[in-house]
């Protein structure tokens, strides 16, 4: 019998880097995401194959259940990866693949991959779904990484994400800015490496607690933010405070020096989508610029 399964994508407003020593993060699951669906087959192998958002196969690769060893692939990182997972997925449930004599995988992607919405993250929510083990212990035995990704996969409206002594704290909250007609997410077409930036972010020297406090306090004033000017300072106040840290210049000085509105980085610095406060106009400057994907925040947003 087949099984389906399904994550939302992620987006980090608030709390890049310091949300993983404890910071409060505001983050949204978004309208695109990722489904994984498995049947059963009389092959003696795992058969997987993944499709991008126009439907078209972007990764293939047969596995040996026993000991999920790559027997053919169209990518051997991926391939590596994916052994990563399974095993992990495998150990925490040995019943995970005795239902049957072999299976079929499909994911399909309804975003491009380029875009860092959380091919990653999607998946390791959708396995361990299949699994039923918990998503959080996957990623962390598996890869590390805070969390909230996972989070977002697991919930249909904005969050608050926290680390309380390891733990997970999330919550739904009541996110919906009467500005956000003047938000939008550009991509800047440049994948960063979340495992680099996250060394990175490991090895500079500052006052972790005093951070901590000034990104969750920034995070909580953003939830509120009565008006839109009110929310350019706070995403201001953020970017000037991860600068000093991570001793990068912001997007908007390097990319940007010229917009009339805010741009605030997302993630890994320097990468992926970048949050943008303005109008119509918005769409001209960016795309002058070179950017063609400009995706408005009614539109990036689960609803």
């Amino acid at each position: 019998m087949k099984k389906a399964f399904y994550s939302n994508g992620k987006l980090l407003i608030s709390g890049e880097y310091a949300i993983l020593d404890g910071a409060l993060g505001l983050a949204i699951p978004t309208s695109y995401g990722q489904s994984l669906e498995v049947a059963p087959n009389a092959t003696g192998i795992l058969d997987w194959t993944s499709f991008d958002e126009q439907s078209k196969v972007w990764f293939t690769a047969k596995f040996d259940l026993e000991n999920f060893a790559t027997l053919s692939t169209s990518d051997e990182a991926t391939s590596q990866t994916l052994t990563t997972l399974l095993l992990e997925a495998n150990a925490k449930n040995p019943l995970l693949l005795t239902d049957s004599d072999g299976f079929s995988v499909e994911t399909h992607l309804s975003f491009p991959r380029s875009w860092g919405l959380g091919t990653s993250s999607t998946l390791i929510n959708n396995l361990a779904q299949w699994a039923r083990v918990d998503a959080y212990q996957l990623l962390w035995d598996a890869f590390g990484g805070s969390g909230y990704d996972i989070a977002c996969a697991q919930h249909h409206s904005p969050i608050t994400y926290q680390l309380k002594k390891g733990t997970p704290d999330v919550k739904e909250i009541d996110f919906d800015p009467i500005f956000k007609d003047s938000l939008f997410f550009v991509h800047l077409n440049q994948k960063q490496s979340s495992k680099k930036a996250i060394a990175a972010y490991r090895e500079q020297a500052f006052d972790k607690e005093a951070l901590l406090r000034k990104i969750t306090h920034i995070t909580q004033k953003m939830i509120l933010a009565p008006t839109l000017t009110d929310f350019e300072l706070l995403l201001e106040e953020h970017e000037i405070l991860l600068s000093e840290v991570l001793g990068i210049p912001p997007v908007k000085q390097l990319l940007f020096p010229d917009y009339f509105g805010v741009v605030k980085s997302l993630g890994a610095w320097g990468g992926d989508f970048v949050l943008a406060t303005g109008d119509e106009k918005s769409l001209d400057y960016f795309r002058a610029k070179g950017y063609e994907t400009i995706l408005p925040y009614s539109k990036m947003i689960l609803r």
